[in-house]
């Protein structure tokens, strides 16, 4: 059975996207597959790496990648959904194929400061942020569901 791809994009694919990409993959493996990219490669976050161990996924070894590494590959995606603010969102490449573009803004962990706990605190609010917002697409898809491209969940 061929997978729907899903491409998360943010600036770096250093937080948001890679907290997507690791819940798609979590919760969907036999219908789709999800990847992540960035504007611009980044570093991974090491508040985000941590946070998400703290829920049984372990991203300490993904690599960043590049948004335009893909487009310039021509690869195919069912849907492209940016995870970073919308000014950012609107430098994202629009891919061929009949793909469905999304925009879920959150918060960028890599803009967090303060005492660790405080940072982890407000990191792990975006980690469950995601998963909630994820949990809700993939249902939504697989209950054959239409939306709109202007629909958040």
């Amino acid at each position: 059975m061929k997978k729907t791809r899903v491409l998360f994009v943010c600036v770096h694919n250093s937080a948001r996207s890679q907290i997507a990409e690791a819940f798609f993959n979590r919760y969907a493996p036999e219908k789709f597959e999800a990847l992540s990219a960035g504007l611009e490669a980044g570093t991974l976050n090491p508040f985000v790496v941590e946070a998400m161990r703290e829920v049984g996924i372990d991203i300490s070894k993904n690599k960043t990648k590049d948004v335009f590494d893909f487009f310039k590959q021509g690869q195919l995606f069912s849907y492209v959904i940016s995870v970073c603010d919308k000014t950012a969102a609107e430098r994202c490449p629009i891919f061929p194929g009949a793909t469905i573009r999304l925009h879920w803004p959150f918060d960028d962990p890599g803009k967090f400061f303060g005492p660790k706990e405080e940072v982890l605190r407000r990191t792990r609010s975006v980690r469950d942020a995601i998963e909630t917002k994820v949990k809700a697409f993939i249902e939504v898809i697989n209950n054959g569901q239409g939306f709109d491209t202007k629909d958040q969940f």
